[in-house]
C-alpha cells in the first residue's frame, strides 16, 4: 500500500509539472467560463431577469461552475490518450508499479485543477457583486458536488482514453457532449422555460441536480430536500460510472 501512495504521488507531481509547463492551456481553460460570466451574464441580465428573478450572474454562476466541472473532467483522459499515441503509456504500463496508480494519479491531477478553477470562478463571481446565501459553508458545499459530479465524468474520460484509436475521436465526443449536456439542463435557464422534450432530458440528466443544488446554496440557502436528492443522484451516477468503467480498465489494462 505505501509503494502504491508513493507510486501515486510520483506519478500526480508529474502531472502537476506537465500543466505548469502548459499555462496557455490553463489561461484557455480558465477564459472559457470567465467569458461566459462577463459576456453572457451582462448581455442577458436585463432579458432574464424577470425570469429567473433576480441577478442573473448569481443565476448563471451555477452552470458556470457545472461546465467547468464537466468540461475539465471530460477532457482529463486527453493526456493519456496522447501517451498512448506516442509510446509513453506503453513504456510506463511495462514498468514495476502499479497499473491502478497510473489513473488514480490522473483522476486526482483533474480534479485538484478543477477545484482550484472552481474557487477562482467564486471569487471572481464575489467581484461581480454575487453573493452566496449559505456563507463560507455553501462554498465548501459547492466544492464538494462539484467533486460529485466530476468523479462520474472523469471516469467516463479514462475510460474513453482506451477505447478510442485516436485524440481527433476524443475531441468528437467532447463536441457532442459538453456543451449539449449542459443545454439540457438547467445550467442557463430554469426547466420551465425549456420545451418538453428537452425538460425530459434535463431530468435525467446528473448535470440538472448538480446546478439546482448549487443555485439553491447561491440564492437561497440551505435546502435539505434539494441537496438530499442531489446527493442520491450523484452517488448513483458516479457509482454506475464507477462499476461500468472499473469492468472495462480492466481488461485494457491486463
Amino acid at each position: 500500500m505505501a509503494e502504491f501512495f508513493q507510486e501515486t504521488n510520483a506519478q500526480f507531481r508529474r502531472w502537476m509539472l506537465h500543466l505548469k509547463r502548459e499555462p496557455f492551456t490553463l489561461a484557455f481553460t480558465l477564459l472559457n467560463p470567465i467569458i461566459l460570466l462577463i459576456f453572457m451574464g451582462g448581455a442577458f441580465q436585463g432579458l432574464a431577469s424577470d425570469s429567473v428573478g433576480g441577478d442573473y450572474r448569481s443565476y448563471l454562476l451555477p452552470g458556470i461552475l457545472a461546465l467547468t466541472v464537466f468540461g475539465n473532467s471530460i477532457a482529463g483522459g486527453i493526456p493519456l490518450l496522447f501517451e498512448r499515441e506516442n509510446g509513453f503509456l506503453l513504456r510506463l504500463m511495462s514498468a514495476p508499479i502499479s497499473r491502478g496508480s497510473i489513473l488514480v494519479s490522473r483522476f486526482l491531477a483533474v480534479n485538484v485543477s478543477t477545484m482550484l478553477q472552481c474557487l477562482l470562478m467564486l471569487v471572481l463571481g464575489l467581484l461581480f457583486g454575487v453573493r452566496i446565501a449559505t456563507g463560507v459553508g455553501g462554498v465548501f458545499a459547492l466544492l464538494v458536488i462539484s467533486l460529485l459530479l466530476g468523479f462520474g465524468v472523469t471516469v467516463i474520460s479514462l475510460v474513453l482514453a482506451f477505447r478510442l484509436e485516436n485524440h481527433g475521436d476524443f475531441f468528437a465526443v467532447m463536441g457532442i457532449t459538453t456543451l449539449p449536456l449542459t443545454f439540457l439542463s438547467s445550467a442557463f435557464v430554469p426547466l420551465d422555460s425549456l420545451p418538453a422534450w428537452m425538460r425530459a432530458v434535463a431530468a435525467v440528466n446528473p448535470m440538472t441536480y448538480a446546478v439546482d443544488a448549487m443555485r439553491s446554496l447561491i440564492l437561497t440557502g440551505w435546502d435539505a430536500p434539494r441537496l438530499l436528492l442531489m446527493a442520491i443522484v450523484l452517488i448513483a451516477f458516479d457509482a454506475a460510472m464507477f462499476w461500468l468503467g472499473r469492468r472495462a480498465l480492466s481488461r485494457h489494462l491486463a
